[in-house]
């Protein structure tokens, strides 16, 4: 077994022992927009919290076994007592206590659980925190940390669960993580993301004592693929070399710094002032709490006369002992409460101010080997263990007032408020105009009906009353002149009393006749008011018969459709019979001279006229009844409801297809739409076959190909090739995506749509017919790939390839059928022009 980076052996075996989370009642629900803060925050208090460390126990690797094979291991593991004993000789031993003990066989879930999640929880509640490892160089520092588990999901390190959690936690529109990953080599601070900044400078704040990097490099991230891709960019760029304890020894202390801002809210309360139970909450105020975890990988500690260091990297090794040497210094003074710690004797003691004896949490890994030739080095590291658990930090939260949030959330508020606030008010308005339109409307209608009716009822009143006038002039001067009659008689003759008698029983008639008129044309009034009354309810009924009459139009129009359907469905049938009887009669003629000549070669051409003839015939048939129906009435026969109206349409449409002549009208008439719906429609299998042949037919001309692919015709293909089991239907449908696959054009674009893999699916039929098509359609697919290799579009492998054609390809190489054995070697010289294809055709063979 080879031993990896971090000195484990990948084939040790790893047991993972269920563990129960810790409750977080301060914890929010993953997603969710803002939390509460916890009592801690609202005073302001720290929280003490002691530096907890576990130890853990690298397996023996390959060189171990070999050579401390017979010597056993120098220490001796009581996980359940949290105790490790470290041996003098056989006989005697030091016993220690750690907060967790971790065996070789801990798995690396675990060692996070224990070691890391704890940090964790405490940087989403708002402290800042700290993991870091230290041990020996080769003791499984790097493995425990960074490791990313591309190739064992389950050797993920704590780098990468930690941040899995830290995302599972936050909610992307209120928080935001930047990350920045530094190195510090021979006592200079670099950049792991930008290599070119290679002298950081570390800057402390006078008054709150924080130590920050301004020039280091921060990238805001939103998913973990893209923290996977900053750390594999920090990982090429860290040193290692190879020693003589480990193949890639770390020559540099790694430091990632995940820096997260979190929004939360803070309520106030409020005891009523008369003293009772309930309380009144003030608004919440918007706060921003900014918390930081780093994870520090530590190089390893190691003797030169061990690891055989020698020219630069000697002097790596002696930067390496000397900064671990400063922080063993600064523990030894916090562990011991001196008043002065020498913080600033190196780098990586400022950088870790914070961690140790500041306000964040911290959690350290020690890790060590059984190996007895280096208890040295085990002994030197458990003791650093031992003075870092008594260092006590004072935890606390960094929070800000969030104006800007506060402002941002406002500002978005009064916005949606005006915007509701104009679509309401518009669609008032509307609603207003709308109702002032209707109504001046119905009263200029109204107001018009009343006005005719008036200007009637006035003309007619006043023709009645110049009759009237009229007709009591004329008696008016008649009985004038009866007067002057009356009068000359009268100084002629005795008698006057009698004729003025005669003339007041006149004028009593007059006056009683125009009264009688009077009281008609009252009457007549009344009367025509009453036929208004009964000619509005006769417009009502009127409607009603409109309604009937309507719907007999319909029913008559309904009725003239299908009599047109029936006469062409009669005239296509009476079409067929005759092509039918005619190639009978030339099929018995051609038989019966056969008969006496079958060795003569003019027989051949004999037959050969009468095939051509039958075609003829069957050609002029179908233009016969194209030129009497015309194409948009065959066209939408299609969507008849008779299927045998339905099958004969698209009988003819394929016949029609079949000319390429006919091919554009049919394309512009919509005739390919309406070809593409009968496979998204119906289920019935000669409709399908025919349909699929028509398109196959379409698909021959080039033009016609990409409206098939932008009208989704071979999604639909495939369809129909899944579900059809007739060798007919999968020829022809197999005949049309062989003839896309001819086209440059839209190669790509039928790969992705699953046509080569339709095209695949169709080979268990095993038909010689249907074969061919596929061959033909892989012939024509590898052809437009080689072609497009030989013009720089494409490189790689090949697309058959990845879609799992090479071993039917290989498979049908000595087809017995020579249309399929031809189309399959035209591939395979295709194929051929990729330099991986070679390989893989010997390996089939």
């Amino acid at each position: 077994m080879a031993s990896n980076r971090n000195g484990f052996q990948r084939g040790s075996a790893k047991f993972d022992r269920p563990l129960k989370s810790r409750p977080r009642p301060s914890s929010p629900s993953p997603g969710s927009a803002l939390r509460r803060p916890n009592a801690a925050a609202r005073n302001g208090d720290a929280v003490p919290g002691r530096v907890r460390v576990a130890v853990r126990l690298r397996p023996r690797n390959a060189e171990e076994m070999m050579a401390d094979a017979d010597f056993a291991d120098c220490v001796e593991l009581q996980p359940e007592l949290k105790r490790l004993k470290l041996r003098r000789n056989n006989w005697d031993s030091d016993t220690y206590e750690f907060d967790e003990v971790l065996t070789e066989f801990a798995s690396q879930k675990r060692v996070y659980e224990v070691v890391a999640k704890p940090v964790v929880e405490s940087v989403l509640d708002g402290y800042n925190g700290t993991v870091m490892a230290y041990g020996q160089t080769g003791t499984g520092k790097t493995f425990t940390l960074g490791r990313l588990g591309e190739v064992d999901a389950s050797d993920r390190g704590i780098m990468v669960r930690s941040m899995e959690d830290i995302f599972a936690d936050l909610s992307p529109d209120t928080d935001s993580v930047t990350v920045s990953y530094l190195q510090l080599y021979m006592e200079t601070l670099q950049d792991l993301l930008n290599p070119a900044n290679d002298n950081i400078p570390i800057v402390e704040d006078p008054r709150s004592g924080d130590v920050s990097m301004p020039g280091a490099t921060l990238v805001e991230i939103t998913d973990q693929h893209s923290f996977l891709e900053l750390l594999r960019v920090g990982e090429a760029n860290r040193i290692a070399a190879n020693t003589k304890l480990n193949t890639e020894s770390s020559r540099s202390h790694a430091m990632l710094m995940v820096h997260i801002k979190r929004s939360v809210l803070e309520n106030e309360d409020m005891s009523s002032q008369n003293g009772d139970a309930s309380h009144l909450t003030k608004p919440s105020k918007p706060l921003v709490r900014k918390s930081k975890l780093v994870v520090v990988d530590l190089a390893g500690s190691e003797r030169v006369h061990k690891s055989g260091s020698e020219g630069h990297m000697l002097e790596e090794a002696k930067s390496i002992n000397l900064s671990l040497s400063s922080l063993g210094k600064c523990i030894n003074a916090l562990a011991e409460n001196n008043a002065h710690v020498p913080f600033r004797d190196s780098k990586l003691t400022r950088m870790l101010r914070d961690s140790f004896g500041g306000t964040a949490r911290t959690s350290l890994i020690v890790t060590i080997g059984p190996s007895p030739r280096h208890r040295g080095e085990t002994s030197s590291t458990i003791l650093f263990g031992q003075r870092a658990m008594k260092v006590e930090n004072m935890l606390k939260i960094k929070e800000e007032f969030d104006y800007k949030s506060l402002s941002r959330k406002l500002e978005i508020q009064l916005d949606k408020l005006i915007a509701e606030n104009e679509r309401q008010q518009k669609a008032f308005e509307d609603e207003v105009e709308k109702v002032n339109f209707e109504a001046q409307c119905r009263i200029a209608e109204v107001e018009r009906n009343f006005a005719d009716a008036l200007e009637k009822e006035r003309l007619k009143c006043q023709m009645e009353y110049m009759e009237l006038v009229k007709e009591l002039e004329q008696k008016l001067v008649l009985n004038q002149e009866r007067h002057d009659c009356n009068s000359f008689v009268a100084d002629n003759e005795e008698g006057p009393a009698s004729s003025s008698t005669d003339d007041v029983a006149e004028v009593k008639m007059l006056l009683e006749t125009e009264r009688n008129r009077r009281k008609a044309a009252e009457e007549e009034v009344e009367h025509l008011k009453s036929q208004l009354g009964k000619h509005t309810q006769a417009e009502a009924g009127g409607d009603v018969e409109i309604i009937k009459l309507r719907n007999l139009l319909e029913d008559e129009a309904n009725q003239k459709k299908r009599l047109e359907e029936e006469i062409i469905l009669l005239r296509s049938q009476l079409l067929q019979l005759n092509f039918e009887a005619d190639q009978m009669r030339r099929c018995l003629d051609g038989s019966s001279g056969s008969t006496y000549s079958a060795m003569d070669s003019s027989t051949t051409q004999v037959r050969h006229s009468q095939f051509k003839d039958v075609a003829n015939g069957q050609k002029s048939s179908v233009a016969t009844l194209f030129e009497q129906v015309g194409l948009q009435k065959i066209l939408s026969l299609l969507e008849s409801d008779d299927a045998n109206v339905r099958i004969h349409a698209v009988k003819v449409v394929a016949n029609l297809a079949a000319e390429e002549a006919n091919q554009k009208r049919i394309v512009e008439a919509g005739g390919l739409t309406s070809l593409l719906m009968l496979l998204r429609r119906y289920e019935d299998e000669t409709v399908r076959r025919v349909a699929a042949g028509a398109i196959a037919n379409l698909a021959m001309n080039e033009a016609n190909q990409e409206l098939i692919m932008a009208e989704g015709g071979i999604t639909l293909l495939s369809m129909t090739a899944s579900d059809a089991e007739d060798p007919q239907t999968l020829r022809m449908v197999a005949g049309a995506i062989a003839n896309l696959c001819g086209n440059d054009r839209i190669l790509m674009t039928l790969r992705s749509q699953g046509g080569i893999k339709a095209l695949l699916g169709i080979v268990r039929c095993g038909h010689p017919d249907v074969l061919s098509q596929v061959a033909r359609g892989i012939a024509n697919f590898a052809k437009c790939e080689s072609r497009a290799s030989n013009q720089g579009i494409k490189s790689g492998r090949s697309f058959l390839i990845e879609d799992g054609a090479l071993p039917w390809i290989v498979q049908n190489a000595n087809n017995e059928a020579a249309p399929i054995r031809r189309h399959i070697e035209l591939a395979l010289c295709h194929l051929a022009q990729h330099g991986n294809v070679i390989s893989l055709m010997f390996q089939f063979f």
